[in-house]
This record gives C-alpha cells, structure tokens and sequence, in this order.
C-alpha cells in the first residue's frame, strides 16, 4: 500500500520502489481491495525482498512496519533514511470486515504522511528552481 500511496503522491517527483525484510510473496488481495477504493490500482504489484535493490543507488530509504528500520540494510548512496512505524494489517484478525477495517485505517494513515512527505519534496524542488 506504501509504494502505491508514495508513487500516487509524489508523481514523477520521487522513483519509489518497495521491498521487505521478510516478503510475503504476494500482496493481500484485502490491500488491493482497499487501494482500489481510493483509486490507486496495486493489483498488478509484486512482493519483494530488500536485497533485489542493494546493487541500486538509493537515495531515501522509507521503513513503515514495526522494526524494519533496524532490519533495513545501508544501501550504496543512501543520503537519509525515514521510519514511520504503522501497524502491518496483514496481522489482522476477525471476520474479513473487521480485517478490511485495519487494511482501510493503516492506508489511511500510510496516505496523511506520505503526502505531506511528498509535499514536502515539491516545496523543496520548488525553491530549488
């Protein structure tokens, strides 16, 4: 939900990638379901795991689950890293409605930062011009 949420925000400001310590191997279909009500459309997203991008240049490294800031790697060119801690609704427990209502919560919380976080790259970029 992440990576769709930043890439929506950021537009073509930021090339945002996602990856995990421990990938699932899919994405929740309950995510998808609750990306697809805000208009941003993850089906066709994959799981991946962090070490696929340790040969890339990464600039900012954005951690969002539990302590994946202390499982994150330094990757080559790293200038700063970020690390907002919102519950994994993959944990979810209950009947698909009560877990449908974690998956809506965790996406909105994920788009309220992470779009004051693009934001703020559009004002810095503005001032740079």
């Amino acid at each position: 939900m992440a990576e769709g949420i930043l890439r929506t925000a950021a537009g073509d400001l930021l090339d945002v990638h996602s990856a995990g310590s421990n990938p699932s191997g899919y994405v929740h279909p309950l995510a998808i379901r609750a990306m697809a009500e805000i208009g941003i459309d993850i089906s066709s997203h994959t799981s991946k795991h962090m070490n696929d991008y340790l040969e890339r240049d990464v600039h900012t490294v954005v951690t969002v689950c539990g302590n994946a800031d202390q499982a994150c790697p330094m990757f080559p060119g790293q200038v700063s890293r970020h690390h907002w801690g919102f519950d994994d609704p993959a944990h979810a427990e209950g009947t698909e409605e009560e877990q449908m209502a974690v998956f809506r919560r965790v996406r909105d919380e994920i788009q309220k930062v992470f779009n004051a976080y693009a934001a703020g790259w559009q004002e810095a970029t503005e001032l740079n011009r």
